[in-house]
């Protein structure tokens, strides 16, 4: 048996993984469960960038006008895009249904929901000329709905293993890039503040060379909206292959990152336009998950994070008094 095999053969049980977790599904073998309804739309915006050209048709059609797609027979879908039944039905299995049928019963019940204003239209993209007010009020809404999207959609069966991981961790390592480094650095800061060993490396050298020095008990975590951002994806296989609980933090639920990952905890993000980059439409989601995952340790480990909370903030308070 090879070094690896044997350090993948003594992987610590990771707690009972949901959906998401492990090696990423082929589309259309259920690898995602069927969303509710009110998250169809983003989970079409997660998974647009992995679709083929002709799926993705199907994909937007169904999330512009889905109480006329759900009017739709299969071969009527399929001309009215431009594809095919085979397509139709594929498109529906990627996005987590078991056929078209029940892809149109969701589709049904989200018209149903906008038309009693519980599910809130699509909103136009920030123009150029757009007055500040306007720019406030539609951000304010996508960040809203962002968050909503990713609350209805995180699997709290995999919070909670990650959050467990996290809390008896003998170290955490987090890895990120550029806009998922900040993210990283918010998630570390957060951990230390109650007393965990957590480092955050945005440098891909030092994040590989800590990897190797992970075994069974730590835990690293990787955070990636693409999910195929090589610079992260190296040191959560190399914490992985170590026998370290990985966790990835990520957009694309069946992107190459959750090959190695134990755990996956997937975000949702506003559709990417030209004065809404993709960094900052994750961003808003990523820290939401952070957020859950540092108060889910804190209640697990209550009586030596509350005492250190209290000590960081006694050691920091003369650094805000008036002068």
């Amino acid at each position: 048996m090879s070094q690896n095999a044997k350090e993948t053969a003594n992987r610590p049980p990771v707690p009972a993984a949901g959906p998401a977790a492990g090696p990423a599904a082929a589309p259309g073998e259920g690898a995602l469960p069927a969303p509710p309804p009110h998250v169809l739309r983003a989970r079409i915006r997660s998974l647009g960038p992995t679709m083929t050209r002709s799926v993705q048709a199907v994909a937007e059609a169904v999330a512009a006008d889905p109480a006329g797609c759900a009017r739709l027979t299969v071969s009527a879908l399929a001309e009215h895009t431009g594809t095919s039944e085979a397509t139709v039905v594929r498109t529906a299995r990627l996005l987590g249904y078991p056929g078209y049928r029940d892809l149109r019963l969701a589709l049904a019940a989200l018209a149903a929901q906008q038309e009693s204003g519980t599910a809130p239209a699509v909103t136009v993209d920030i123009a150029v000329d757009d007055p500040l007010a306007d720019v406030v009020a539609k951000l304010a809404h996508e960040e809203a709905q962002t968050l909503t999207d990713t609350a209805a959609a995180l699997d709290l069966t995999q919070l909670a293993a990650a959050v467990t991981a996290l809390a008896t961790a003998r170290r955490i390592d987090i890895y990120g890039i550029g806009a998922s480094a900040l993210v990283g650095q918010d998630l570390a800061q957060k951990l230390l503040r109650i007393g965990l060993v957590a480092h955050a490396h945005s440098d891909p050298h030092l994040a590989v060379t800590g990897a190797v020095q992970l075994r069974p008990g730590d835990v690293a975590v990787a955070i990636t909206h693409s999910g195929t951002t090589g610079d992260v994806i190296e040191p959560l296989r190399t914490a992985f292959e170590r026998g370290a609980t990985t966790v990835a933090l990520t957009g694309r639920p069946n992107s190459p990152v959750t090959r190695h990952a134990d755990l996956v905890l997937a975000t949702s993000a506003a559709r990417e336009t030209q004065l809404r980059p993709a960094a900052m439409s994750s961003r808003t989601s990523q820290l939401l998950v952070v957020d859950c995952l540092f108060v889910g340790v804190a209640q697990q480990t209550y009586e030596t994070a509350a005492p250190a909370l209290a000590a960081s903030y006694e050691a920091l308070t003369h650094r805000h008094a008036t002068r």
